[in-house]
C-alpha cells in the first residue's frame, strides 16, 4: 500500500512558479544592469556568486524540510554556531584546520539530530521545536566559545589553503563549484531515493502515509538530520567566507533560505517543491541584494523588497492551492 502512496505523490514542482521566478531573476538582472553602478562588471557577477554560497546550502536543506510541511527556524544560528565551535576547535583545542572543519560539519549534524528527535519522535510542531533549537544553539555555541569571537586563518597564513579550496582561488569563485556539486547530490536524494519519495508523500498527506504502514517519524527524523548536514556545510562555507565568527549571531539568515524556497515554488503547505526552483530563488535574492548596493540604496531596502517578493510568492502559492482544491 505504501508503494501506491508514493506513486500518487510524484516528484514534481510548480513549473509555472519556477518560470515566474526565472523571469523575475532575468528582469531584476536587466533592471540593475541599466540603473545600477557597474552592475555588469565581472567583479559584480563574482559578488553575486559569493553571496549565494552559504544561503544556497541552507536553502537546499530547507527545501526538504518545507516539502514535508515543516520549517526550520534554527538553521541560521546553527550555521553560525557550528562555525563558532569549529573556531574553538582550531584556536583552543588546536586541531588541524581540516579536522576543525569536520567539527563544524558534525556540529550541524548534531543539531539536525536534535531537531529530528523533537519533530519526528516527540511530535513537537516544527515551528516550536526549531524555535527552541534556535535559542539553544545560539546560547550553547556561545558557551562553548566562552562568548569570544573566533577567527579562522587568513588567506596568506599556512592554513589559509582552505579558503582557496572552499571559497575563492584568486578571482575564481570556487564556492559555486561546491554548491553545484552538493546540489546534484541533494537533487539525486530528493528525486531518486526512498527518502525523497517519502519527503513528498509526507508533505502531501501525512495521515495517508502513516496509515499505509510507513513509520513517518523515522523519515521526518532523517529529513531534519539531512537539513542539519547542509547547515553544517553552510557553516564551513561561512567560515571560509568570513574569517571572524561572532557569538550569538546568525539569527535571521534562515529567513533568506525560506524566502529562496518560497520564491522558487516550494509550497509552505507541503508536498510540492523543487531544488531547481530553490536555486533560482537563491540567485533572485543575491541579485536583489547586490543590485540594491550597486544603486547606493541602504541595506534595509534589501529586507523590504525581499519581504515583498516573498509575500507575492506565497500569495501565488495560496491561489494555486485553492484552485487545485476546487479541481
Amino acid at each position: 500500500m505504501s508503494a501506491n502512496i508514493i506513486k500518487k505523490n510524484p516528484v514534481r514542482a510548480l513549473p509555472m512558479q519556477q518560470l515566474m521566478a526565472l523571469a523575475a531573476l532575468v528582469i531584476l538582472y536587466a533592471f540593475f544592469a541599466v540603473f545600477g553602478n557597474h552592475f555588469l562588471s565581472p567583479s559584480t557577477f563574482v559578488s553575486i556568486l559569493d553571496s549565494s554560497y552559504y544561503i544556497g546550502f541552507l536553502a537546499i536543506g530547507m527545501t526538504f524540510v518545507i516539502i514535508t510541511a515543516g520549517i526550520d527556524l534554527s538553521s541560521g544560528t546553527v550555521m553560525v554556531g557550528s562555525a563558532l565551535v569549529g573556531g574553538v576547535a582550531y584556536n583552543v583545542w588546536h586541531l588541524p584546520i581540516g579536522l576543525a572543519l569536520l567539527v563544524v560539519l558534525a556540529t550541524g549534524v548534531a543539531f539536525g539530530i536534535g531537531n529530528g528527535i523533537l519533530v519526528g519522535f516527540l511530535h513537537i510542531p516544527p515551528f516550536i521545536a526549531t524555535l527552541g533549537m534556535q535559542f539553544a544553539s545560539l546560547g550553547l555555541c556561545a558557551v562553548i566559545a566562552q562568548v569570544q569571537t573566533q577567527t579562522y586563518p587568513s588567506l596568506t597564513s599556512d592554513d589559509g589553503w582552505f579558503k582557496t579550496v572552499l571559497y575563492k582561488a584568486g578571482n575564481l569563485p570556487v564556492g559555486i563549484l561546491w554548491l553545484a556539486a552538493f546540489f546534484v547530490i541533494a537533487w539525486f536524494i530528493l528525486t531518486r531515493t526512498k527518502l525523497g519519495r517519502y519527503t513528498y508523500a509526507i508533505g502531501s498527506n501525512e495521515e495517508a502515509v502513516e496509515l499505509s504502514g510507513v513509520v513517518v517519524s523515522r523519515w521526518k527524523f532523517w529529513v531534519y538530520v539531512l537539513n542539519g548536514f547542509f547547515c553544517g556545510l553552510a557553516g564551513v562555507i561561512y567560515a571560509a567566507t568570513f574569517s571572524s565568527i561572532t557569538p550569538q549571531t546568525g539569527n535571521g539568515q534562515e529567513m533568506y533560505a525560506i524566502a529562496a524556497c518560497v520564491i522558487g515554488g516550494t509550497s509552505l503547505a507541503g508536498g510540492v517543491g523543487s531544488l531547481w526552483g530553490t536555486i533560482i530563488g537563491v540567485f533572485v535574492i543575491s541579485v536583489l541584494k547586490t543590485g540594491l548596493l550597486s544603486m547606493g540604496l541602504p541595506v534595509q531596502w534589501q529586507q523590504v523588497l525581499i519581504g515583498v517578493v516573498v509575500v507575492l510568492a506565497v500569495l501565488l502559492d495560496v491561489i494555486r492551492t485553492r484552485r487545485a482544491g476546487r479541481a
